[in-house]
């Protein structure tokens, strides 16, 4: 992992933010693969690993962002917070935007439920951009943390943006899973549920490059930047994430799937940073 760490060290931030998701971007190809092993996948198993996507979430959201967006800003007291409440405010206003405009369908969701502007669009299609949609906050996440590392700013470390890629990696994993394997029991083709599957995260390396270039370019922004990707994430998990875990009888196992998430992307953040 030192070796990684170093490596991130000797190379552009944008291209380093880049490299990151593109690693996320892998995982998350390599759970939809998954699609062509397995005929169906349990329920249970599903709504762990929404729980467990969560929890990654939550954490990155604190240990990852608000808190060194919060080390970082200047001044004391309250002071101190108001980057930090404004970009989160910000960054939760955001995905509602995009909530409201972007058409799609949670998982767990039936086709009257669907969000968004009306359109004809199938099912296949809308499943995809509901996890586009929170992998947005995702990317924007790994690349304005290794532009803050590149800025020298306090509080913002080589380590900390690994190991905000890699829990977000780990949770990309079981995620193309839970789109590719609902597309695959409509009838969907193996080939076609892995194309979607994948398709979804594709948003991040280019999210990423986006965040890594507006910190570099304007530096002060940073510690609004980094509660905006939180804030963002946040509202994801409340409005998309949890929802989708609580509408079978599997709550208590998406709970311990949130911990779960959550214990290894604190103990990632606080080892690696």
């Amino acid at each position: 992992m030192e070796a990684v760490v170093s490596y991130f060290e000797s190379i552009d931030p944008v291209l380093a933010a880049l490299y990151a998701t593109l690693f996320t971007w892998g995982l998350t190809a390599a759970g939809a693969a998954l699609v062509f092993f397995f005929k169906s996948m349990n329920r249970a198993v599903l709504d762990g690993m929404l729980g467990f996507t969560g929890g990654v979430m939550v954490a990155a959201s604190f240990w990852s962002l608000l808190a060194p967006g919060i080390e970082m800003s200047p001044g004391e007291g309250f002071v101190k917070v108001i980057p930090a409440a404004v970009g989160f405010l910000l960054g939760a206003a955001f995905i509602f935007g995009l909530d409201k405009v972007l058409p799609h369908i949670h998982i767990n969701f039936k086709d009257d439920e669907k969000e968004g502007i009306k359109t004809p669009w199938h099912r296949t299609t809308l499943l995809t951009l509901a996890i586009t949609l929170h992998n947005i906050p995702e990317g924007l996440a790994v690349g304005v943390l290794f532009g803050g590392v590149a800025a020298g700013f306090d509080g913002a470390s080589i380590g900390g943006a690994v190991a905000l890629a890699l829990g977000i990696g780990l949770q990309n994993f079981p995620e193309g899973f839970a789109v590719a394997m609902p597309l695959r029991r409509q009838g969907i083709s193996r080939r076609k549920s892995f194309m979607f599957g994948q398709a979804s995260a594709i948003v991040e390396p280019f999210a990423a490059v986006l965040g890594a270039w507006a910190v570099l370019t304007f530096q002060p922004i940073l510690p609004y930047a980094l509660s905006f990707a939180a804030g963002a994430m946040i509202f994801v998990v409340v409005e998309e994430v949890i929802p989708e875990t609580q509408r079978d009888k599997y709550t208590d196992i998406a709970a311990m799937g949130f911990i779960a998430g959550f214990i290894v992307m604190m103990t990632l953040d606080v080892g690696l940073g």
